[in-house]
């Protein structure tokens, strides 16, 4: 009867350190499925060709190879499972405590009964501060998955930005070929002027200083594409100097559309994984703040023992309760203040993180409509104004009435003017990816399409 009350406070006890919140359980595992799905399908090997049969590099498969490949988007996941490998944690209970004791002079004695005690004991917080530590941590784990997908998205972003560099990088280099090529034409006619005597020599000689820079560029151009290419190589965790696939041929601008302000900040608001972790955070501290205050209140700890020193057997099983007095007021008041203060800091960040963004999609959008116009201006009139001055020149060089410093101004006039149009191109599709990843638009980033 005495052995079955104390495997009923004892059970008690037990049952009191299950009584964590259904709803926290279903949080922690909702977190846990969603980093589960987070993680690759594979393991990238860094010598491995992730375009190995691809005639061209297209935006949607590098952006889809960064996201992954790139080994800090591990490392923002890794940070993940940690925050929330803090939830057993801050939610058991301290490990049950046995103690023992014997008399080993009444062993082997004939006059006593031999004398010992075995006892057990489990620590239990007042009720409430498991589920507002489990409250905290799960609000830091959502601040971590929030983090991996504020990284994940901005992966993204950057991946599209290195596309357009490469794009444009060869681009170049195959408009300095075009221009070097037709320099080296003009060239040979200027030297068989000058030795028929029709031409001054500083023709020939403009035409060869021409030449030399054009080549001079053309090395530099290459040396950019290089470069543009181990940073992509790098981003996708491979060597840098492994090759990869020529960009397309051409880039289509993005046709005009209209933009609404209003809806794309609304969106960026809701939507921002850095907000998000701002307002989980916030919360984290919210649950602090409640936390610091039940610390006011005692915690107990249950035991159950059973004595054999004492010679009446009704004494033997004893059952204890211990109360810890919560005087050391200052402290307690002090971690309070400190919680105070943290929870502040975090409305501040949040606030300063929200009027970022507001900025941010303002900007953008007026980046945007700038990057249109600069295309349109571009494509319909700075363009064709060069390539009509280009055959003027040639026609009136040809026939004896122009010079060959217009000639060679105005092939100038021309590759700056369609290196100019391929730039404003791929801005506009730079402002689209930051518009993108400044309201959150990962879907429309790995899509790699614009209308």
């Amino acid at each position: 009867m005495k052995t079955t009350a104390v495997c009923g406070w004892l059970a008690l006890a037990a049952l009191l350190a299950g009584c964590v919140s259904p709803g926290l359980y279903a949080r922690e595992r909702s977190l846990a499925q969603r980093l589960e799905i987070s993680a690759p399908v594979a393991s990238p090997d860094a010598d491995d060709d992730p375009f190995r049969g691809h005639q061209t590099l297209e935006r949607a498969a590098l952006i889809r190879e960064a996201l992954r490949r790139n080994p800090g988007l591990a490392a923002a996941r890794s940070a993940w499972r940690a925050a929330l490998a803090r939830y057993p944690q801050e939610t058991a209970l301290e490990d049950p405590m046995l103690d023992t004791a014997i008399g080993p002079r009444s062993f082997g004695s004939d006059e006593v009964d031999p004398g010992f005690r075995v006892g057990l004991s489990q620590a239990l917080p007042f009720p409430g501060k498991r589920r507002l530590r489990g409250e905290v941590a799960l609000a830091e784990a959502e601040a971590s998955s929030q983090e991996f997908e504020e990284e994940r998205l901005k992966l993204a972003a950057t991946a599209s930005l290195l596309f357009d560099e490469y794009y444009l990088a060869a681009r170049s280099l195959e408009r300095n070929a075009s221009h070097l090529a037709f320099v080296e034409e003009l060239s040979q006619v200027a030297l068989a002027r000058y030795e028929s005597g029709s031409a001054s020599q500083q023709d020939a000689l403009l035409a060869e200083a021409e030449l030399a820079e054009l080549l001079h560029r053309g090395v530099l151009l290459e040396t950019a594409q290089r470069r543009t290419a181990a940073r992509i190589n790098t981003l996708l965790h491979r060597l840098p100097e492994l090759p990869l696939p020529p960009p397309p041929a051409t880039l289509a601008a993005p046709t005009e559309q209209g933009v609404d302000t209003a809806a794309l900040t609304e969106r960026a608001l809701a939507e921002r994984p850095e907000l998000r972790a701002a307002r989980a955070r916030v919360a984290a501290r919210e649950q602090a703040v409640a936390l610091a205050r039940r610390e006011y209140f005692p915690d107990f700890t249950l035991s159950g023992t059973y004595d054999r020193f004492w010679q009446e057997k009704p004494l033997q099983p004893m059952l204890g309760l211990a109360v810890n007095v919560p005087l050391q007021l200052g402290r307690r008041s002090g971690a309070l203040e400190q919680a105070r203060a943290e929870l502040a800091g975090a409305h501040s960040d949040a606030q300063r993180d929200e009027d970022a963004v507001r900025l941010a999609v303002a900007s953008g959008v007026d980046r945007l409509r700038e990057a249109h116009h600069l295309v349109e201006l571009a494509r319909d009139r700075m363009l064709p104004v060069a390539r009509d001055r280009l055959a003027a020149s040639r026609a009136d060089f040809e026939s004896g009435q122009g010079s060959f410093l217009e000639l060679i101004d105005a092939e100038r006039g021309l590759r700056s003017a369609e290196l100019d149009f391929e730039k404003a191109v791929v801005t506009l599709w730079r402002r689209h990816a930051e518009l993108d990843r400044d309201t959150a638009d990962i879907t429309q980033l790995e899509s790699g399409v614009r209308p």
